[in-house]
Order: structure tokens, then C-alpha cells, then sequence
């Protein structure tokens, strides 16, 4: 199979589930919004050592946020519910509370599992909090310096899907770089997935534990380094590839995964210089799912 003329390897990706948190944070600019939004996400690339995986999903415009302000929706992801409430009260209070003009809305109000995150919020306040209706929701406003921080009573969970990749082997590192990122900007269009890695892109692959040192979780993966091509047997880094990023997919379920899979491939073999599209795996030992990149195509 090819796609703009570049292969596409009969090959797929492997996911696994986690649970997956969805908050809606607006501000009075998409800047503090987007300010907001990013520390709430800091230190949320990978499950190997991070407490969770986080990101970024899309920007939302004021008329589509219960407070008419422009807002950005984030997705916290954590192997446990309980993990998950941890991380949500850490990043929503340490990270939004404290940025100028944000308040956090429930992205996910119709699942079955809701945390009483802005009801424990609410504490912060001293006994000064009053509730207050937002947009029709149930909120509590908490009296701060600059005015008020609005939260909503709860924020919403599912169990989603993690860990949805391909690989963008390029012929130099920038065509692969520029690949990867015209990915990532095609699959923030998109509702209900994320790119929890530094701005989207992996440049450090890995395989589970470690062929040497017993005391390491995760490390490098090899087969999928250009340098070890010669020195690494069954290398899987084809002839003329010079450089090659990963793009990881976590989001709220499986077909999420799958259309920003498919859109981000379709974007990123636009880029000249982009030799072939392929996918990481563990032949099933990782995940559950198994995502066939030929199927996305259909």
C-alpha cells in the first residue's frame, strides 16, 4: 500500500487501555488558557517514569464553552482511577488554579465515572466559596486576588486507549521533523485524542525493560536507530533513512485513536523526503489492541 507514494508497511500498532480524564480549561485569552493548559500537562509524556500521560487536544472557541470564553481541552491519562484523581487535584490546583483568569468545566459530563474534582477544589477557599451556576452547570467560585476561580463539580473519565503509534522514517532528520510536526497540527484539528510527547513527536522509541542492565524499565529501541543499522541484527531502519520520529496517540476510545492515526499518517506523507510509514509493536505482548495500519485505509 502507498499513499501519496509512500509505502505504507503491512505492519500495526499496539495499544493498550488507561484511563483517560478530560477537563476543559478557559481563561480570559486563549493565552492563559493555552499558559494553563500546558503546565497543567507538564511531565506527562510517558507512564515508564511520569505519574501520568497528558496533553493538549484542541483549542475551543468562545461559543462553544459554557463561560463564552476561548478555552483548551486537555486529556489526563493514569493506569488507575484513583491514580487518576490524584494527578487531576495536582495539576488542576497547582497549575490552573494559580494562572490568571482560568476556570475548568467538565469535558466528559456524560460518563459513567465522575470525580468530585471542583467540590474538593473548593477547599481552598477556607469556608469563603459560594456555588454558582455557569452556562446552566453546577459550579463552585473560589474567591482569589484577581476575582474568582470557577471549577465545576466534577470532571468525567472513560476508559480510553494508549499507546496508538506510527513511525515517520525520513530520508534526513529535518524531512522526518517537519513530517512529524505537519502530523501533530493535523491531529490537534481533531476531537477526543492526544499527542502527549514533547510538541506530539517521540524521538526516543523504546522497547520494554532492557537486553543488558535488569533495573531498566524501558530503553532504546535498536532496531529503529539509523546509527545501529550495521551494527544491530534484524535492524528494521530501511536503506536511505536517515532519521525517524514516533508519534504516540492516547484518547478517549479506540475509534479516536484510529482517525488520529489516519490523519496524522495522510499529513505527514505530504512532506518530500518522507521514504515510508510504519508502526510500533510488541507481536502482542503490550496491549490488547492491534491496529492494522492498512485497515485505516480501508
Amino acid at each position: 500500500m502507498e499513499i501519496n507514494g509512500v509505502p505504507i508497511e503491512d505492519t500495526f500498532a499496539e495499544a493498550f487501555p488507561i484511563k483517560v480524564a478530560r477537563v476543559l480549561i478557559t481563561a480570559a485569552t486563549r493565552h492563559w488558557a493555552e499558559v494553563a493548559a500546558q503546565e497543567a500537562t507538564g511531565f506527562g509524556t510517558s507512564v515508564i517514569m511520569c505519574p501520568a500521560e497528558a496533553g493538549i487536544e484542541r483549542y475551543a472557541s468562545g461559543r462553544e464553552t459554557p463561560d463564552g470564553r476561548p478555552g483548551v481541552y486537555v486529556q489526563i491519562c493514569a493506569f488507575g482511577y484513583k491514580a487518576l484523581e490524584e494527578q487531576l487535584l495536582a495539576r488542576l490546583g497547582q497549575c490552573v488554579l494559580t494562572a490568571p483568569t482560568t476556570a475548568i468545566f467538565n469535558g466528559l459530563p456524560a460518563a459513567e465515572k465522575q470525580f468530585d474534582i471542583g467540590f474538593k477544589l473548593k477547599f481552598f477557599a477556607d469556608g469563603y466559596e459560594y456555588e454558582r451556576e455557569v452556562g446552566g452547570l453546577q459550579c463552585y467560585a473560589i474567591p482569589m486576588m484577581e476575582g474568582e476561580f470557577i471549577a465545576e463539580r466534577t470532571i468525567g473519565a472513560v476508559e480510553g486507549v494508549a499507546g496508538g503509534n506510527f513511525f515517520i522514517f525520513g530520508e534526513n532528520q529535518m524531512a522526518a521533523l517537519t513530517a512529524a510536526e505537519n502530523a501533530v497540527d493535523a491531529i490537534k484539528q481533531l476531537e477526543g485524542s492526544i499527542t502527549p510527547f514533547p510538541g506530539g513527536v517521540v524521538a526516543s522509541g523504546s522497547k520494554p525493560g532492557s537486553v543488558k542492565y535488569s533495573f531498566m524499565k524501558a530503553t532504546t529501541n535498536e532496531r529503529f536507530c539509523p546509527s545501529l543499522r550495521d551494527r544491530v541484527e534484524g535492524s528494521c531502519v530501511p536503506p536511505g533513512c536517515s532519521s525517524l520520529y514516533e508519534i504516540v496517540i492516547n484518547g478517549t476510545d479506540l475509534e479516536a485513536v484510529k482517525e488520529a492515526m489516519r490523519v496524522g499518517i495522510e499529513a505527514a506523507v505530504r512532506i518530500p523526503g518522507v521514504i515510508r510509514i510504519g508502526a510500533g509493536n510488541y507481536e502482542g505482548k503490550l496491549g490488547k489492541y492491534q491496529i492494522s495500519l492498512h485497515e485505516l485505509f480501508g
